[in-house]
C-alpha cells in the first residue's frame, strides 16, 4: 500500500512539473496581436516598466497568473476599480515576490492533486521592483530559487530607485545619482557612493540548481519576450532582471525612454546575458562588445541625458567610466562576474 501511494504521489508530482511549450518568436511579425496587459493603467508617460508588463503578459499568454508585490506596478495598475490585467492578478506585500510565487505554485499543485481543478501547466509570474526585489525581497527570492519542484518566474523591474514612494535610493541606484535621499549639495556633491548591486549574477552564481537567469531591456522587445518564454518553458524557478528607464526618477523627457534603454546597453552599463542550466551566453549588443565587434559608447552619452546626473563634473564622469571599463576589461567574466585573477 505504501508503494502504491508513493507511485500515485510521484505521478501527480511529475504531472504538475510539466510546463507550457512556448517557442521563441522569430521577429515582430510573428508576435500575436492579443494583449493581456491593456488600457486602464495609470503609469507615468514613457514608463518602461509598463512596457515590460505588456511584453511579459503577451509572452506568457492567457494561462498565466500574475503576482505583483507593492511598487509602481501595483499602485499604477490598480486604481479606482480599474486594472489593465486581462489575466488573473493578485497584489502581494512588498518583498514577498519569492514567497508568493512559491505559495501560488504549491497551491495550484494541491488543487490539481485533489481534483479541484484540471491538471494543466499554468504560468506563475511574480513581479517586483528593485526595492522589493534586490533589497527587501532578496531573501525570499533566494529561497524561491531553491524550491526546484515548482515552476515559476520572478521578474524584477528595475527603475533604480524606490520610485513608488518618491524616488529614494535603492541597492540598484547608480553611483552618484540624485534622489530625494541623496541630493547633491555644496558640502558633498556625491551623496550616494554605493555601486549598483549585481543582482542577476549574484542569484545565478549562488543558486546552481536554478535553470535560468537572464537580464533584459525593453528597448529590445522581441528578445525580452523570448527570454520570458524560455524562462516559463525550462521548468523550475527562474529569474529575470530588467533595466527600466524611468522619466520621473531619472529626470528626462518621456519620449527618450527607448533611446536610454539602448544607450544603457551600448555604453556597457547594462550587460545583456542569460545563464541557462549553468551555461552563460552574452546576448545582443553585449555579445558584440565581448567579441570586439562593437565599441562601447562613452558613459557620458548616457549620463548627460538624465537630470539625476546633472551635478556631475569631469572627475565624476571619469570615475564612472573607469568602473565600467573595469567591468569589460578586468572582470573574470566581462560584464557579469566582478572577480579578477590574482
Amino acid at each position: 500500500m505504501l508503494d502504491e501511494n508513493t507511485d500515485r504521489n510521484q505521478e501527480s508530482f511529475e504531472d504538475y512539473l510539466s510546463t507550457q511549450v512556448l517557442d521563441p518568436w522569430k521577429g515582430p511579425k510573428k508576435v500575436p496581436a492579443e494583449e493581456y496587459y491593456t488600457s486602464g493603467h495609470r503609469t507615468c508617460q514613457g514608463c518602461e516598466s509598463a512596457q515590460l508588463m505588456k511584453l511579459m503578459a503577451k509572452a506568457g499568454g492567457p494561462r498565466s497568473i500574475i503576482l505583483g508585490s507593492t511598487g509602481c506596478m501595483y499602485v499604477a495598475n490598480t486604481t479606482y476599480y480599474s486594472t489593465p490585467w486581462a489575466v488573473p492578478w493578485m497584489h502581494t506585500q512588498l518583498g514577498s515576490a519569492g514567497s508568493s510565487a512559491v505559495g501560488t505554485a504549491a497551491g495550484l499543485r494541491a488543487m490539481m492533486r485533489k481534483g479541484k481543478m484540471a491538471k494543466e501547466p499554468i504560468n506563475v509570474i511574480a513581479v517586483c521592483g528593485d526595492g522589493g526585489g534586490a533589497d527587501m525581497g532578496l531573501s525570499a527570492i533566494s529561497a524561491a530559487l531553491q524550491h526546484t519542484q515548482y515552476n515559476l518566474l520572478i521578474l524584477m523591474y528595475d527603475n533604480e530607485s524606490y520610485a513608488n514612494t518618491d524616488i529614494q535610493v535603492s541597492g540598484s541606484s547608480p553611483w552618484g545619482a540624485n534622489s530625494t535621499f541623496s541630493p547633491p549639495g555644496s558640502a558633498r556633491r556625491i551623496m550616494n557612493r554605493r555601486w549598483k548591486k549585481n543582482t542577476a549574477a549574484m542569484l545565478a552564481a549562488g543558486h546552481p540548481d536554478c535553470k535560468y537567469v537572464a537580464t533584459v531591456n525593453t528597448a529590445y522587445p522581441v528578445d525580452t519576450m523570448n527570454m520570458v518564454r524560455k524562462a516559463l518553458t525550462i521548468g523550475g524557478p527562474t529569474f529575470i532582471h530588467s533595466l527600466d528607464p524611468c522619466p520621473k526618477g531619472w529626470d528626462y523627457d518621456p519620449m527618450y525612454s527607448h533611446e536610454l534603454g539602448e544607450l544603457a546597453v551600448e555604453t556597457g552599463i547594462w550587460p545583456l546575458y542569460e545563464v541557462e542550466e549553468g551555461k552563460l551566453k552574452m546576448c545582443g549588443k553585449s555579445r558584440r562588445i565581448v567579441s570586439g565587434q562593437f565599441k562601447r559608447k562613452p558613459v557620458r552619452e548616457y549620463l548627460t541625458r538624465q537630470g539625476r546626473f546633472a551635478h556631475f563634473i569631469d572627475e565624476d564622469f571619469d570615475y564612472f567610466q573607469a568602473k565600467i571599463d573595469d567591468m569589460w576589461e578586468k572582470w573574470l567574466i566581462p560584464g557579469v562576474i566582478p572577480f579578477a585573477e590574482a
